[in-house]
């Protein structure tokens, strides 16, 4: 990016002021996942990012896919149920890093081979790559394990230069997925850097490879009105990276969250980034901070916040999601991981902020701390979901076991998060479909 790109960059990002800051608003999860424990007993299963498969012929036999990070992805039904269990690959050497799945996304319709078929699109952080998973709509309706790796042998790391460089970690991160005619993209988030990639989805004889189409670097510093140069809080070598991503289906518009810094959206024509322009920044925005190389953590100097901060994100800047409604409205929501909220910004015109809310506890279901990653869809869910179904991560699934780190996917009715608001949100059902997103 030029020098005279960022200046444009960080004078946008000066420009957006907060407003009055709102109470969040509550609601509760229907249905959750089986807990899973970041232990060796459990495998190492650290539960982050959801997406939703919409089964063509019975919405009911949808599916939730989660990532595990080590231990891999996990399959369940709209019941909560695991149906499939998909390990991690193995190191490819004695020296080398296994595989960690990190995000996940769906793409409809992918022509396969010959035929229309369904992804789960996976990062594979530990390898730096993107894992392609076909559903098989029939293993879904006779009970078998549904999903089935197609990712082509010969796909090339997405950001190392060298198997070596993969070992480095800064390797595939966040990822959201879109399409556009017979064309299938994802966008893939670089860890510990501010680059994100655009890949185009390709068929290899039958298997998923992929090439790379652009690439963007957001800012690492921003000049504050003091004419200091602020960069956000990182470990040493680090840079302020992007996880939770999201792309609109119907206006290509990827909207990604650069965890200590704040919600950027990006306009995605032609198979190019567009200029960046930040919709909201994280509260922690240039406050200054120093390394607490014992804790190894930052430590913000919060007595001299110089107040230039948004009010509705709590850093990390996590998860985000975009529902769909008709006629260009809807919402974009992005998990406030620090105050375990959500917050929702209109999707259409200037994106303005709507309100927050969280998720917590309720009958079925204990709430949310800490969430990583969410998805949402508007579609009926068959009886459980009849509404559409917002689906999020839980860094602090309860009742724990003893002192064991447990995580899962909390289910949430979207019209129990519409509902909540004092204004309620949209609702509809109707005018989009994501099978038919381009």
């Amino acid at each position: 990016m030029s020098a005279s790109a960022l200046t444009a960059l960080t004078a946008a990002f000066l420009m957006v002021t907060p407003a009055a800051a709102q109470q969040p608003v509550s609601t509760a999860a229907r249905v959750e996942t089986p807990a899973v424990y970041d232990d060796a007993a459990g495998g190492n299963a650290d539960a982050d990012d959801p997406a939703v498969w919409v089964d063509p012929a019975h919405p009911g036999r949808s599916l939730v896919i989660g990532t595990l990070k080590k231990a891999g992805l996990d399959v369940h039904g709209l019941d909560g149920r695991r149906l499939q269990h998909i390990a991690a690959p193995a190191a490819p050497g004695e020296d080398a890093a296994p595989g960690r799945f990190n995000n996940v996304d769906v793409v409809y319709g992918f022509e396969l081979n010959g035929r229309r078929t369904d992804l789960a699109l996976v990062s594979d952080r530990g390898r730096d790559r993107i894992r392609a998973y076909a559903i098989d709509p029939a293993a879904v309706a006779a009970g078998r394990p549904p999903l089935r790796d197609v990712t082509a042998a010969d796909v090339a790391p997405v950001f190392a230069a060298s198997e070596a460089d993969v070992d480095e970690q800064r390797t595939a991160y966040g990822l959201a997925a879109y399409t556009d005619d017979d064309d299938a993209y994802v966008t893939v988030s670089q860890r510990s850097e501010t680059r994100v990639r655009l890949l185009r989805l390709e068929d290899r004889g039958g298997r998923v490879g992929y090439r790379t189409e652009d690439t963007l670097a957001l800012p690492s510093s921003f000049r504050l009105p003091n004419g200091t140069t602020w960069t956000p809080c990182a470990d040493p070598g680090e840079g302020p990276q992007v996880e939770g991503m999201a792309v609109d289906q119907e206006d290509h518009v990827l909207y990604a969250a650069q965890e200590d810094v704040g919600l950027w959206r990006v306009d995605l024509d032609d198979e190019e980034f567009g200029t960046p322009r930040l919709l909201d920044r994280v509260r922690e925005y240039g406050t200054p901070w120093t390394y607490d190389e014992v804790e190894e953590e930052c430590v913000l100097d919060t007595a001299n916040d110089p107040g230039l901060g948004g009010d509705r994100l709590g850093a990390d800047a996590e998860g985000v999601t975009v529902y769909h409604a008709g006629d260009g409205a809807g919402y974009v929501l992005a998990s406030s991981q620090g105050d375990n909220t959500y917050a929702v910004y209109r999707r259409e015109g200037g994106n303005a902020y709507v309100g927050s809310f969280a998720v917590a506890d309720g009958p079925a279901t204990d709430g949310v701390q800490h969430s990583d990653g969410s998805t949402v869809a508007n579609v009926p869910l068959g009886a459980t979901f009849p509404q559409g179904l917002f689906v999020t991560h839980d860094g602090e699934a309860t009742p724990a076991d003893g002192d064991r780190e447990a995580t899962n996917f909390k289910l949430v009715p979207w019209d129990a998060v519409a509902g909540a608001f004092p204004e309620p949100l949209t609702v509809d059902t109707g005018s989009f479909d994501p099978r038919d997103a381009d």
